[in-house]
């Protein structure tokens, strides 16, 4: 049997250890030291889950787990992780750009070529969709009264599918090579004929994994949110946080599915000579770029839009108000989602489209400025006459406000033709882009991760370093991409390995500085996250309330038990907990508890991803026979799943009575603590009714809202 049987195009020079054995260069060291961390990193994580016996916890309350809560904490341990290697990333490109000002630099332009691509996509694909996928899974469940979302195994399917092609995108560190065809992977350079190599196929696959699982993802939230909501919710009594996941879930079904087939007809170009992309034989690569930009602009606002509903919850109860304007932010979220689907083509201004074709979709794009100015004026509505308190929180989000409407002002510009044609290949475009992700949806995550831990853990996250990490994140974020809109108008153009303009190196040593500031950042962040642990006995907020929250997650305890709520609420208008405790039904004991069903475990969803992942690696490097077995085994596993007759487990209403019973007691003995004390010590998750800066102490929303 021989080599390429077993291996397939697999050899020893595919390691990238090989390459700097071979052909030692600072680009290879640098290759060579980005795979040494993945290997060491994963035998440290090997060696460290051995000597503290924390595998079979791992396995039995984790990765076979089907609840919402765990599934969703891990989505976000996937984003954080590959946040990490692309926020790094990032920093060797700022890096090589400054040093290759008529120089060659460090890196070779293949090499740059790769990290660009693997930044935006990793950003894309393995930050920002499991970090909000993440969060609408852990908190939409919790804010509309359910134990669970409509198909839990579903859940735990598409988040390994998500896992698998994280992994894969991590495995092209050691093994091959990744594309160098950018994020959006445009062929005809993507082709076989001018790629032959594995880049693009781990591109392809990593992208169609992630696309597949976001596709269930957002089947399985929409069916909860019309089927499980909690009796006495309607739709427009839903937090506004389940609105944007419900527009977000609607998105997800209708643009996913255009990127996986572009990925999936790329593939067979490259496999077996199909010619939907290709220069000749009836192939036109423009079909790629409407297929891809069907997806990429919704996608734009599948990460945004989450996001916003992050916003408003915070607004809302760090300004201890009622939400100004719920309904127009509700039909203006709608609006956002509906306008999505009709601006793609702004993406490829300069395609050859006539000017008629182009003035329709820039016009289109003006017009979906405007639900977002009004989401902007009701949250500076909601803060008018408040009492603001400037938490981690609410600091990300006015500058969030600040910055975001900047970003916004700048898409108005690039909706207009005629000075996108100017500009759409510079860093003006680079510096719009990340203006409007980065405060608009990592911050937006940041904020929300330092607003809900205390409700998925138990316990508050360090305020001081949580501050520390903003102050250093807001500065790092304005130096590290405001230079670039001025590098753009200067012709500076993007992807660009080496300069030769003396005018952009003061501003290309800003933008690298700002890299630095937003590194140490994220250091201060995960440092919040080590003393938070350490300190959790002084932080903890066991009784589930540490902020005066407004929405149900926060009327039980944290973190919260299996089954959610020991007897599912029955609401009666928004803002449902502030209107219970301001009624003081509160904390009632149920008249009667009864047994719940409860979803079992399932090994199901890990084999799934575990065969997903060796099907897309065989298919990588062209070992048939390892695609042929991963493909039965992962369909075997289904079929296998179908004969188990035994999907849920019940709890019994004695142990349900008796946690909830304790749970009870502890908040009617503990002493509340109003908002002046909630980052003291004494906050232990009760809050005490809070009088000043109550909405009676402003002018009514009825009279503000018909004003506007």
């Amino acid at each position: 049997m021989s080599w390429e049987t077993i291996f397939g195009q697999l050899s020893w020079d595919s390691l990238v250890f090989t390459g700097a054995i071979k052909h030692p260069s600072s680009s290879e060291f640098v290759a060579f030291g980005a795979g040494s961390i993945v290997i060491l990193g994963a035998v440290a994580v090997v060696l460290l889950l051995t000597a503290m016996r924390w595998w079979g916890p791992l396995w039995r309350d984790w990765l076979t787990s089907v609840d919402h809560k765990r599934i969703g904490i891990m989505y976000i341990v996937i984003a954080l992780v590959m946040f990490l290697r692309a926020l790094i990333e990032a920093g060797v490109m700022r890096s090589q750009q400054l040093a290759a000002y008529d120089s060659a630099g460090y890196l070779s332009a293949d090499h740059f070529g790769q990290l660009f691509t693997t930044h935006g996509t990793i950003m894309i694909f393995f930050v920002a969709m499991p970090f909000i996928t993440g969060l609408m899974n852990y908190i939409m469940p919790l804010q509309i009264g359910a134990r669970d979302v409509s198909f839990p195994l579903l859940n735990a399917v598409s988040l390994m599918l998500t896992a698998a092609g994280a992994g894969l995108i991590m495995v092209s560190l050691v093994v091959g090579e990744f594309s160098t065809g950018g994020w959006s992977a445009y062929p005809p350079f993507t082709g076989i004929e001018f790629s032959p190599g594995e880049g693009v196929d781990y591109w392809i696959w990593s992208v169609t994994l992630a696309s597949i699982g976001s596709t269930l993802t957002g089947l399985n939230f929409a069916v909860t949110l019309y089927k499980k909501r909690c009796p006495g919710m309607s739709m427009f009594r839903m937090p506004l946080f389940c609105w944007t996941t419900l527009c977000t879930s609607i998105l997800m079904i209708f643009a996913m599915a255009p990127l996986t087939v572009a990925t999936i007809m790329l593939a067979l170009d490259r496999y077996v000579g199909f010619h939907f992309f290709t220069n000749g034989d009836g192939g036109n690569m423009m079909n790629f770029a409407n297929l891809f930009w069907l997806f990429g602009h919704p996608e734009v606002y599948i990460l945004l839009l989450p996001a916003l509903g992050v916003w408003s919850e915070v607004v809302s109860t760090f300004v201890s108000k009622r939400i100004y304007g719920y309904t127009s932010l509700v039909y203006a979220t709608m609006c956002i989602a509906v306008f999505s689907f009709g601006v793609w083509l702004h993406h490829f201004f300069t395609m050859g489209q006539s000017a008629n074709v182009n003035a329709i979709f820039g016009i289109a794009t003006m017009i979906i400025g405007i639900p977002t100015g009004v989401k902007v004026y009701d949250w500076i509505l909601t803060m008018y006459r408040g009492r603001i308190r400037l938490t981690t929180p609410m600091l990300f989000h006015i500058n969030f406000l600040l910055t975001f409407v900047l970003g916004g002002m700048t898409g108005i510009l690039l909706a207009n033709p005629t000075v996108d044609f100017q500009v759409h290949n510079s860093l003006f475009l680079i510096a719009h882009f990340h203006n409007m992700i980065i405060p608009g949806v990592l911050f937006g995550m940041f904020a929300a991760v330092q607003y809900w831990f205390p409700k998925a853990f138990g316990f508050r996250l360090h305020e001081g370093w949580g501050k520390a990490s903003f102050w250093l994140m807001a500065p790092g974020f304005l130096l590290a991409f405001f230079p670039l809109y001025w590098l753009g108008m200067l012709g500076a153009p993007r992807r660009t390995v080496m300069w030769s303009d003396p005018s952009f190196y003061p501003w290309l040593a800003l933008a690298m500085l700002g890299a630095v500031l937003l590194l140490l950042g994220t250091v201060c962040m995960l440092v919040q996250i080590g003393v938070s642990i350490r300190q959790r006995r002084q932080l903890n907020v066991l009784l589930g309330d540490p902020w005066d929250g407004r929405s149900l997650e926060w009327s039980i305890p944290s973190p919260p038990p299996p089954w959610n709520f020991a007897v599912v609420p029955q609401v009666d208008s928004r803002d449902a907990f502030t209107e219970a405790k301001k009624n003081g039904v509160a904390y009632r004991s149920p008249t009667a508890y009864s047994d719940i069903e409860v979803p079992c475990n399932s090994m199901a969803a890990p084999l799934i991803g575990v065969f997903s992942f060796t099907l897309a690696f065989g298919l990588v490097w062209h070992i048939w026979w390892l695609v042929v077995l991963s493909f039965i085994a992962a369909w075997g596993v289904v079929i296998a799943r179908s004969f188990v007759s035994q999907t849920t487990e019940i709890i019994p209403a004695s142990r349900v009575e008796a946690e909830h019973e304790a749970f009870l007691a502890a908040v009617r003995t503990t002493p509340g603590v109003t908002r002046d004390l909630e980052m003291s010590p004494k906050n232990r998750g009760k809050a005490a009714p809070d009088r000043i800066g109550q909405p009676s102490q402003a002018l009514p929303d009825d009279i503000l809202e018909s004003a506007l």
